[in-house]
C-alpha cells in the first residue's frame, strides 16, 4: 500500500473498494443491452466518465454541457435517462 499506518491504508482499501461497487452497480443498472454492459471498469471510466464537460450550478439544478464532438454522446444520454428513472420513481 502507499504508506506506513494501517488506518491510511484501510481508508484507501475503502474508498477504492466503495468505487468499484458504485461502478458494478452502474453496469448493472444503466448499461444492460448496450455495448458496454460487459465492460470492465476501466473502459467505463475511459468512455463515460473522463469526459470533458462545463458544469454550471444554480441554486436548484446542475447543467452538464459535454462538447460536440464526444463520440459516447447517446450512450452517456441513455444512461442518465436510466439513472434518472430509478432515482425519481414516477408518483
Amino acid at each position: 500500500m502507499s504508506t506506513h499506518y494501517l488506518a491510511s491504508n484501510q481508508l484507501r482499501l475503502w474508498l477504492a473498494t466503495f468505487a468499484y461497487l458504485m461502478l458494478e452497480r452502474l453496469r448493472a443498472l444503466t448499461l444492460h443491452g448496450t455495448e458496454l454492459a460487459r465492460a470492465t471498469a476501466g473502459t467505463i471510466r475511459e468512455r463515460l466518465l473522463n469526459v470533458a464537460a462545463a458544469v454550471q450550478v444554480s441554486v436548484r439544478r446542475v447543467y452538464v454541457q459535454m462538447g460536440s464532438a464526444f463520440p459516447h454522446q447517446a450512450l452517456f444520454a441513455r444512461c442518465q435517462r436510466r439513472l434518472q428513472a430509478i432515482a425519481w420513481p414516477a408518483g
